[in-house]
């Protein structure tokens, strides 16, 4: 039976590529099966080149992990006798619980500069990477662009990295053979194969900026920023979307291609984030019905149908509503997404020369004139700049938070809340979920610390003031084994029940 398929394959393989050659006269036909013959590959060899391409670019995929901020919960009642039971205590536990996802990326620089997708690690606290060795880091974001939905990310390995190449996606043919690699549903180095189903391919999600490699290589949830690569070995493509009416693979995957992720990537790591040119001006396109009726000798060109602020680049060059722009620095103009392309891709403060058609009368007059671009509206934030931190005016730092952890020596008030009645310790009234101990889980994988959870040793010290868990916290270093001795409501009394967290200072 197998051999039956392999055969079918080969002669289903050698049967699509003589169709392609197309028959205009036997000549040509007897000509190209003579060269078919020589140039086909069969399935054997096409099965070996697709495993020494995944050989080569599978160490540079890796799977990220990132876990979402808790969201704030309000409690009905601080007076836990007013609980009707234990349920409502165990459910705001739960709530409180950061969410998790994963996703895929790849490094483009031995130092372990690493892209992926924007919504991949959108809201994340904490983003942990996974190489093909099994090793993991923390990864920080050097910027994230919305536009084109790509992040930047950074790994500190300390070592050189396995990277992948970015090629020229404007290369790519429809009918390429290409591989996607990831961690579809959390299943790490996750290969599949498909074609090139399409290429500049605009979905009804997509910016100006998002025109997609479209290819039937499966691509599921957590292919998400993966590579979509060549038969070279190459990255032409990050996997970003899918279509689909499951929610999961339908034949139908997206792919940003290579050459935008490359300047976005270049940018971010020059700058932080993306720069692009702005006119300032609402586009439309010039269609065969407005080049018919306008006298246009082809369908093409960008039409100006609103300047809206006379402060703009465009408005102090001269641009007026009805103006079709034709040519952009000699280049023509095919469309509105062309010209906004072409001007995205140019640095602001930049002078351009644009050519473009005014009605005059009956006619529509071609003029020239020049631009300095200004910056295109962006929410994007180098993370220094969103989250640089700032001492108070007095000079005061912040509280020491060991461990990511927010302590508060026992009062009378939170002892009523947390049912510690008579008890000694410090109360965690926070853990930072980025933090590497809101990782860490107990013997029945449950996460082993909570808000409201009393501390009351520290490797066999007592404590119950700041100072004494501080000083000891301040001792340990990197790699240095910690046992806490804990007080902590449990799901099934309301009396306290003492649990042994154990892990090790990261």
């Amino acid at each position: 039976m197998f051999e039956y398929r392999k055969k079918c394959a080969a002669l289903a393989f050698t049967a699509f590529a003589f169709l392609a050659l197309g028959t205009d006269s036997s000549a040509q036909v007897t000509g190209s099966v003579e060269a078919l013959k020589n140039t086909t590959t069969s399935p054997e060899r096409l099965s070996a080149s697709f495993a020494e391409v995944t050989k080569i670019v599978e160490p540079a995929v890796v799977s990220i992990d990132t876990k979402g901020k808790v969201p704030e919960v309000t409690a009905k009642s601080t007076d836990p006798k007013e609980d009707p039971d234990e349920m409502l205590e165990m459910f705001r536990r739960q709530l409180q619980r950061p969410s998790r996802s994963v996703g895929s990326g790849f490094i483009v620089d031995k130092t372990g500069y690493i892209l992926t997708n924007a919504h991949v690690v959108d809201d994340a606290s904490r983003i942990t990477v996974k190489l093909d060795s099994g090793e993991e880091y923390i990864a920080k974001i050097i910027g994230t662009d919305t536009e084109t939905d790509l992040a930047v990310l950074k790994i500190d390995a300390g070592k050189a990295l396995p990277f992948v190449k970015l090629g020229n996606s404007d290369n790519a043919l429809v009918g390429d053979w290409v591989i996607a690699i990831g961690s579809p549903f959390g299943l790490a180095r996750t290969v599949t194969a498909g074609i090139v189903s399409q290429t500049k391919r605009e979905t009804p999600y997509g910016s100006a900026f998002q025109k997609f490699i479209q290819t039937d290589a499966a691509i599921n949830r957590g292919n998400s920023g993966g590579p979509l690569v060549n038969m070279d070995g190459e990255v032409i493509g990050i996997n970003s979307q899918i279509a689909t009416s499951t929610g999961d693979y339908n034949g139908i995957g997206f792919a940003l291609p290579s050459n935008e992720a490359s300047n976005v990537y270049k940018q971010i790591v020059q700058n932080g984030k993306v720069r692009r040119g702005y006119l300032g001006v609402v586009l439309d396109s010039v269609k065969a019905e407005y080049a018919k009726v306008y006298g246009l000798p082809e369908a093409k060109g960008a039409i100006v149908t609103d300047v809206r602020d006379k402060q703009s680049a465009a408005a102090l060059a001269g641009l007026q509503a009805g103006d079709v722009v034709i040519e952009f620095n000699g280049q023509k103009i095919e469309n509105a997404q062309d010209l906004i392309g072409k001007v995205a891709a140019t640095l602001p403060d930049q002078t351009v020369n644009l050519s473009f058609l005014r009605e005059t009368g009956e006619k529509m007059e071609r003029k020239t004139t020049t631009i300095k671009l200004a910056e295109r509206p962006s929410n994007d934030k180098a993370p220094e700049e969103s989250e640089r931190k700032v001492l108070p005016v007095n000079g005061v730092r912040e509280e020491l938070k060991p461990f990511g952890l927010t302590l508060a020596e026992l009062t009378p008030t939170l002892a009523a809340t947390y049912s510690l009645q008579g008890q000694k310790g410090l109360v965690v009234k926070e853990i930072n979920p980025a933090s590497f101990i809101a990782d860490v889980k107990s013997s029945t994988g449950d996460d082993a610390l909570y808000k409201g959870d009393l501390i009351q040793r520290i490797n066999r010290i007592a404590v119950t003031d700041l100072n004494a868990f501080n000083e000891v916290a301040r001792n340990l270093k990197k790699g240095d084994a910690v046992v806490l001795h804990v007080l902590s409501n449990t799901r099934m009394t309301r009396t306290p029940q003492l649990k042994v967290v154990q892990f090790t200072v990261q």
